[in-house]
């Protein structure tokens, strides 16, 4: 196994231990702090793994099948725990959108097709990941708490734009085969 698909499996092993500190008090105070440093660290596997296997030609299926995936779980697990920050019908069209294009990789792999992650998913996976670590601080002021909401809604409609993108350069795979 190469180095991007250890930081890739390293960064899926991170969740349990994000949403504990997310939470539960273990450490009281200093669990949002926690929590977000292992979130921070988590994404910042995300941007290395990409580069290195990209820079040394180490990309392989398992590493665009799994990064797009980790990804996912990381960012799905951290909007679940932040549902008293943000409206749940924001939780659930970004995660149905990551489900619909989850399955649509499957079918895609099922015809011999892998699906790398595109600009729009990989511009919308940055844009949530800066929402979450920005929510999860969580500093007590109006201009912060407005941020956070600009973000919140540009990270929605990033989701949407990288679903639709998805779905018109990949509409292929969604055909029949005639046999």
């Amino acid at each position: 196994m190469n180095l991007p698909n250890k930081l890739t499996i390293f960064r899926v092993c991170t969740i349990p231990f994000f949403v504990l500190f997310m939470e539960f008090d273990v450490i009281e105070e200093a669990d949002k702090y926690i929590a977000v440093a292992l979130f921070i660290i988590a994404s910042v596997t995300d941007a290395m793994d990409g580069h290195i296997a990209r820079k040394y030609n180490l990309v392989t299926n398992f590493g665009k099948f799994m990064d797009p995936l980790a990804d996912k779980l990381l960012v799905c697990s951290a909007l679940i725990c932040l549902t008293d920050i943000i409206p749940s019908w924001v939780v659930v069209v970004i995660i149905s959108r990551e489900l619909i294009i989850s399955g649509f990789r499957i079918i895609a792999a099922d015809n011999g097709i892998v699906i790398a992650a595109s600009y729009w998913g990989k511009v919308k996976t940055v844009c949530q990941m800066i929402m979450i670590i920005w929510l999860i601080v969580d500093l007590p002021y109006k201009p912060y708490y407005i941020i956070g909401q600009i973000l919140i809604y540009v990270s929605l409609i990033l989701t949407v734009i990288s679903l639709v993108d998805y779905m018109i350069k990949n509409r292929e795979v969604l055909k029949e085969n005639d046999k």
